[in-house]
């Protein structure tokens, strides 16, 4: 109790001190010993706690907020009301006087006869972690230190003008910086241009000289394409929203995909499109909702792709030239010249997405080219041996 101080009276006279809550009822203890400041109104600010009697209000005592390092709830007992136990910091040298000179606690307890423990700590707490006396303090040295600057500034009067000029060639400099930001960023979207264009060109001698290429060569060359963007992506800003935007995205996709798919077989997953496409595109991304929506208009719009479900639910986009017979062929010859094959197995050999070299070994198992052994050691495909006569005769 000896980091309390007399209050004088019931205003709240620190800058921005506001009232948060207050309880009726309430008994303080000294640590552990009970004190004549019983049934008392406690009220709680942004600064301080404030203790009055409800008897003599003229009686009333103030803790400094700034003070309290913790506090700790104790519930209610039988004949015994809550309590809050308030763990103090040292008394500060230039304390105040008080209702006790020294204490040989460093807490208080804080009797709540009437209930409203709980409430109070969460405002308690949510005060100490605000530290708006802090902020108090920081606004009267600021207005302490803005009076300083003003009388200097009145004795020091031709010095404004300097700073004024300092500033202009500051703003001045910010301008011209931006502005080489600016046109730096323009010959950066021009070099784009000429980029995509460069990997038109990879594309196409990776066509012309397929099968000459080495597996890493392939894998280079694939990075590079990856890695440059498309230089004028379609967007709703610029294509208007609805089928009209679907029906731009869905060309965007055919120019983008004429490439891709060739090197991936002819058959790309909704997903990789999906995530290739909006690496391209950079931060003009598409939701996936929109790309199905565009990838749905494929075959109204006379394109070369064609939007495919599997019956097992996984979405492809393939190119109208795509044969399933040649698929179907080439799996099955895949499946004899190794005997038995899992789909991971299937992936490697062909350099797709497992995924996908599942769909082709279901799809060939559907039409009576594969049989499979679904086992502990996982599902494997195997050639049906009844059609191989009919198929390669």
């Amino acid at each position: 109790m000896d980091r309390f101080s007399w209050k004088y009276d019931n205003g709240l006279h620190k800058t921005g001190e506001i009232l948060v809550t207050q309880q009726r009822g309430l008994r303080l203890y000294d640590g552990e010993d009970k004190t004549n400041f019983d049934n008392g109104n406690l009220k709680l600010t942004s600064h301080s706690l404030i203790w009055e009697d409800q008897k003599l209000p003229d009686r009333r005592i103030s803790l400094s907020l700034a003070l309290i390092s913790k506090v700790k709830e104790h519930s209610s007992g039988l004949m015994k009301s809550a309590k809050l136990f308030v763990y103090l910091n040292p008394p500060p040298a230039d304390r105040q006087p008080g209702p006790f000179d020294s204490s040989s606690y460093a807490f208080i307890k804080l009797s709540f006869r009437n209930g409203g423990h709980i409430e109070f700590r969460r405002l308690l707490e949510q005060q100490l972690m605000k530290k708006l006396w802090l902020q108090s303090s920081t606004v009267t040295n600021l207005q302490a230190d803005s009076n300083i600057v003003q009388s200097r500034i009145q004795r020091r009067g031709p010095g404004i003008l300097g700073i004024e000029r300092n500033l202009e060639e500051k703003s001045r400099a910010t301008d011209t910086a931006i502005n080489q930001a600016f046109k730096d960023l323009d010959a950066l979207m021009e070099k784009a241009k000429e980029m995509v264009a460069l990997a038109d060109r990879f594309a196409s001698k990776i066509e012309e000289r397929k099968g000459t290429l080495t597996e890493d060569e392939t894998i280079l060359f694939k990075s590079y394409l990856l890695s440059v963007g498309i230089s004028n992506p379609v967007t709703r800003e610029t294509h208007g929203s609805g089928t009209s935007y679907h029906k731009k995205l869905a060309k965007e996709l055919e120019i983008f995909l004429s490439e891709q798919l060739k090197i991936e077989g002819g058959m790309m997953t909704l997903t990789d499109v999906y995530c290739r496409f909006n690496r391209a595109r950079g931060m003009e991304l598409v939701s996936p909702e929109d790309l199905l929506n565009a990838s749905q208009l494929f075959q109204s719009l006379g394109l070369s792709l064609r939007l495919r479900s599997f019956s097992s639910g996984v979405f492809v986009i393939q190119s109208s030239s795509h044969s399933d017979d040649e698929v179907i062929h080439d799996t099955r010859e895949k499946l004899f010249s190794n005997s038995c094959l899992t789909a991971d197995q299937l992936s490697k050999i062909l350099g797709i997405s497992v995924m996908l070299a599942k769909e082709r070994l279901l799809f060939t198992e559907q039409v009576g080219m594969a049989c499979r052994d679904d086992s502990v050691e996982g599902l494997k495909f195997y050639p049906n041996m009844f059609l191989q006569t009919a198929v390669f005769q």
